[in-house]
């Protein structure tokens, strides 16, 4: 499963820094300071929801229209794995990436033509010291970022950069990196999880209806167990989140879809507890919940 979204990170320094040159240029040019940007965990679910009009979509359209306007904004999709070290894209202009397959053509054609942010990429490559960072053109925008942004910001106009996940690293590596990652808030940086609390794809039950409970008991409890801890601002537990309910292991039989809330939450500290933006569940088992810290 990893090598389908794993990445070998590569590139052309002198391409990096010829795309690193004219954005520094316009940050520089920017008259107005930034503005604190909140941070923001979303529970991704399937592609489908880039073009489906249900209770979740129609939900990240209003909260996309309720949030502040960012300079840029971070992903940290779990559809985005690498080992030995963290990649940043640095991409003047990242592609849109169809990271699956056996969907309608009209997913397939589907387009986000965001531009990146070179020059905040390199700050963000700059502010990881847990463990080896290392700046990429060699991704885009894959569908745990731009079926959720077609909602939220839908003309595209915001630049929009990823953070991978080193899948070689465990659960307090991710925290810490969203720690540190936290800095770009005070820059104007939209911080964004991307993943699902609840997530296996194994154990879905198809022809199940969105709504607000799972069609199983271990998939409701475990995302109940989250919830909890995220009101109580229970960041330990989170994070071991194998002890968080007997339910663990069927609900996260692999992290690739928990840790982005750990980026996020890691982002989030010093701000309060996160508000609960949406709650349900799609096929059945997989959780959708949403999640705000404010500045």
């Amino acid at each position: 499963m990893l090598s389908r979204r794993s990445l070998v990170l590569s590139g052309s320094l002198s391409a990096v820094m010829a795309a690193l040159l004219p954005m520094g240029q316009a940050l520089a040019r920017s008259p107005q300071p930034p503005r604190k940007m909140p941070v923001l965990f979303i529970g991704h679910g399937s592609p489908m929801n880039a073009i489906s009009a249900n209770p979740f979509t129609q939900h990240l359209q209003r909260w996309g229209a309720s949030l502040p306007r960012p300079s840029a904004i971070l992903v940290v999709s779990a559809h985005w794995l690498t080992r030995g070290s963290t990649g940043v894209t640095v991409n003047d202009k990242p592609a849109t990436i169809h990271d699956f397959s056996g969907f309608p053509a009209e997913l397939h054609a589907m387009q986000y033509p965001a531009a990146g942010h070179p020059a905040l990429a390199a700050k963000a490559s700059a502010l990881v010291r847990s463990g080896q960072a290392q700046l990429t053109d060699q991704w885009g925008l894959d569908h745990g970022t731009w079926t959720v942004l077609h909602h939220l910001y839908p003309q595209a106009d915001v630049p929009v950069f990823q953070v991978s996940i080193d899948y070689n690293q465990s659960a307090p590596y991710h925290y810490a990196v969203g720690k540190e990652l936290a800095a770009l808030r005070e820059q104007g940086v939209l911080l964004i999880g991307s993943g699902n609390i609840v997530h296996n794809l194994r154990a879905t039950v198809r022809g199940a209806p969105e709504g607000l409970m799972a069609a199983r008991d271990w998939a409701q409890q475990f995302d109940e167990a989250a919830k909890q801890a995220l009101l109580a601002g229970n960041r330990e537990a989170l994070v071991a989140y194998q002890q968080l309910h007997a339910s663990a292991r069927m609900a996260v039989p692999t992290p690739d879809h928990y840790w982005p809330l750990l980026y996020a939450l890691g982002a989030a500290h010093g701000s309060g507890p996160a508000r609960q933006v949406f709650e349900g569940f799609q096929s059945g088992t997989i959780s959708m919940r949403c999640l705000q810290w404010d500045a």
